[in-house]
């Protein structure tokens, strides 16, 4: 989906589907409806009153105190009585927004989970993150509080203007000059406005995302002294995204003012037009009982109902770029919820259990661009308890081999299968639980050492743990730690070693009983004198397990009992390490570089 085209239909569909969040929480929005309506209709009674009291103050007859006295209370008890059901309401928001924005960043977040890998490798982890925290903020802080100002400014509207029409029909010209200048004025900016937003959330992301990446790879700006060089290119990235913020906010700024000049303007014409006719009412020109009769009280109420109804004109006019950005924001998190999940397996898909580690792929094509092909006509054949190694350069395929074996991409053309069976025939779920990987990128979380290693099996027994964990020669370290098992590790596990870490994932492929193995890059972590130690754990985890063993270090794969050599997506020789060393090809200057 390209970014940088309208969503769906535009704001139209993204306004409806925030109301449709809203009525899923009916009860606080029905509450934020009845108190809208109850504060602004007392609030508008309290110029009524104000406005019979200055006309018994001013009365022929003399001061009519006990009518003056009267209003004054009514229209007191009015606001008081206003102000508290306006702070119910925007009680009520705030517990309506977070209720929202919940259910919003839970759809978001569990979308993300079902989608395909391919969507993680073209977007960076800085903009996802920036979409649920950022772009989900933004629309609660709409919700919570701009969206308390619509409300009650709808209701005020046309209950001001019907009051109005009440007081003086000629004074309500006025606003047919001046209420759709506003409006196609407001109408006209915000339609230009709004790319100038989706381009501010955007670059947000793209910063956050280059930060990200700087960050996690903190040590090696270091090692290479680049920090000026990064530093540099972070500015651009800064600049680009404050660029935009104030293109955004600068061009959004300017409605505002625009419209509460001319509703200032229309506030000086009634101002004008109605001491007009106070006047000719007044000189008894104007007879009363006329459209055209009005008293200096009912100018007083025209005035402050004008102000009524131009207020939330304004006020809509000073938030239209909150808004905008609520739009966008709203457009990017639902770009994510809308993103279509990893293809659904075929309806007649089969569960794979207990295979026995058969693996073949014949002919083989695939590219993550269907234009360019990075695996031609690959033919991999793996018996059950076979080691078979892929090696080869930078860039011939190997890791893309480990992506279709797991089907995290599907074949362009060709076949993958197990036992006899092709994949795309199983269920994903099943086919992945048959695999136990460990990667070169190694990854834990939060906890406990104990945690992590059972990630993968969560009913194994204290007995298995420490067998798995002495198999991968981590288990006397982990005993030496004050609180051995029980020990937190933090984000990443930053609190141990990358060595200690590729250790505790290896411990972790102990666990799990799958028939067939992927090593990707496995000991790339460890040093030479650990990864000696290792051999042998990893020999017997690989026992009686289809594995495939993706290296560059080509002593851990000698014992495999086929090596497969991969370049620009071919298999250009296959055979044992002895075989290979033999033939003085491609896999024999491999080894003799790395240990001639």
């Amino acid at each position: 989906m390209n970014e940088k085209t309208e969503h769906k239909d535009g704001k139209s569909h993204i306004l409806r589907r925030l109301i449709g969040y809203m009525l899923d929480q009916w009860q606080f929005a029905l509450m934020s409806v009845v108190l809208a309506v109850s504060s602004n209709y007392l609030a508008l009674l309290g110029p009524r009153f104000l406005g019979d009291a200055i006309d018994a103050i001013s009365d022929e007859r003399g001061v009519q105190m006990d009518i003056v006295m009267t209003n004054f209370w009514k229209m007191l008890i009015c606001y008081a009585v206003s102000a508290l059901l306006a702070f119910l309401l925007n009680y009520c928001m705030v517990n309506l927004s977070q209720k929202i924005t919940y259910r919003m960043r839970k759809e978001l977040f569990e979308n993300l989970t079902t989608l395909p890998i391919s969507y993680f490798d073209t977007h960076t982890t800085g903009d996802i993150i920036s979409r649920i925290s950022y772009d989900i903020d933004t629309v609660n802080e709409t919700l919570s509080s701009d969206l308390v100002q619509i409300l009650a400014s709808v209701y005020t509207v046309f209950a001001a203007l019907y009051f109005m029409i009440c007081i003086s029909r000629p004074l309500i010209l006025v606003f047919a000059v001046t209420v759709p200048i506003s409006i196609i004025f407001t109408r006209v900016k915000a339609k230009k406005i709004h790319p100038l937003f989706r381009k501010r959330s955007r670059k947000l992301g793209e910063l956050n995302g280059y930060a990200e990446e700087m960050l996690s790879g903190a040590k090696t700006i270091g090692v290479y002294d680049r920090a000026k060089v990064i530093t540099g290119r972070f500015d651009t990235k800064n600049k680009e995204a404050v660029d935009a913020y104030y293109d955004a906010e600068y061009y959004g700024a300017m409605i505002g003012p625009t419209v509460n000049f001319i509703n200032n303007l229309s506030l000086s014409l009634i101002m004008i037009f109605g001491g007009i006719l106070y006047l000719l009412s007044q000189s008894n020109t104007v007879p009363a009982g006329s459209v055209w009769f009005l008293t200096i009280g009912g100018v007083t109420q025209f005035v402050m109902y004008s102000r009524r109804f131009t207020g939330p004109i304004n006020e809509f006019a000073n938030i239209i770029s909150e808004f905008q950005s609520t739009f966008t924001a709203a457009e990017r998190i639902f770009r994510i919820i809308d993103e279509e999940p990893e293809k659904a397996d075929r309806p007649d898909a089969k569960e794979l259990s207990d295979a026995r580690g058969e693996v073949e792929l014949d002919n083989v094509r695939f590219g993550y661009d269907p234009g360019e092909i990075i695996l031609h006509d690959l033919s991999i054949d793996a018996r059950p308890g076979q080691t078979v190694a892929v090696v080869g350069p930078t860039g011939a395929g190997k890791t893309t081999i480990i992506n279709l074996l797991m089907r995290f991409y599907d074949v362009n053309g060709g076949e993958i299968s197990i036992d006899g069976n092709e994949i795309r025939e199983m269920t994903r779920n099943s086919l992945r639980g048959n695999y136990t990987m460990v990667l070169q990128d190694t990854w834990l979380f939060y906890g406990t050492i104990l945690d992590n290693i059972i990630y993968g099996n969560e009913d194994a027994t204290m007995d298995e743990v420490i067998a798995a964990a002495k198999a991968a020669r981590i288990h006397s370290y982990i005993e030496r730690l004050p609180d051995g098992y029980e020990t937190m590790l933090s984000d990443d596990g930053v609190n141990i070693s990358k060595g200690q870490k590729q250790l505790i994932t290896i411990a972790r492929a102990m666990l799990p009983k799958s028939r067939m193995l992927i090593l990707d890059e496995a000991t790339s972590n460890v040093d030479s004198r650990t990864e000696i130690k290792i051999q042998e754990a990893m020999s017997r985890l690989m026992k009686n397990r289809t594995s495939f063993v993706v290296a560059h270090r080509l002593s851990t794969i000698k014992n495999a009992d086929k090596i497969l050599v991969v370049k620009d997506g071919d298999v250009i020789e296959q055979g044992t390490h002895e075989e290979l060393l033999k033939q003085d090809g491609f896999y024999a200057k491999l080894y003799n570089s790395q240990y001639a």
